[in-house]
């Protein structure tokens, strides 16, 4: 696969994780909203939140309430930085990242395409603990 099989815009269709224990949760709930963008020359952006977002009622962006920020946070996730392709798998490397211990890590995705252009991207994660399990991402172009 090359940069160019990946390159341009999908929207997020659905995302899960699946525990090594049976379980099934939704991180972003049913029906999350995301783009995620690679570009041909090396670059990549990832924005994925929960449907149905709500507004802040006790401030703006800077003097809401912790509570409000808090929710903010825990329904949206972003990072961004470059990415590389190796056989079926995509790393990121994180330049910027909602999530600050992301920031100047790699995240690795497995990649495939199915028989309707579907881009599914699955990583392993937190190995070897009771919370190991495997998420799911699925996007179609947009």
């Amino acid at each position: 696969m090359s940069a160019q099989n990946l390159a341009g815009r999908w929207e997020l269709v659905t995302f899960e994780q699946n525990y090594d224990d049976g379980r099934r949760v939704y991180p972003m709930g049913e029906g999350p909203q995301g783009i995620i963008q690679y570009t041909e020359d090396g670059f990549m952006s990832c924005m994925i939140s929960r449907p149905n977002r709500k507004n802040f009622t006790t401030g703006g962006q800077w003097n809401a309430s912790d509570a409000e920020k808090a929710g903010a946070y825990n329904s949206m996730m972003s990072y961004a930085g470059r990415y590389s392709i190796a056989d079926n798998t995509v790393t990121h490397f994180v330049d910027l990242s909602l999530f600050p211990n992301w920031i100047g890590g790699q995240q690795q995705r497995v990649f495939k395409f199915d028989d309707q252009g579907l881009l599914s991207l699955t990583a392993r994660l937190e190995e070897n603990t009771s919370e190991a399990r495997t998420a799911l991402l699925l996007w179609k172009r947009g």
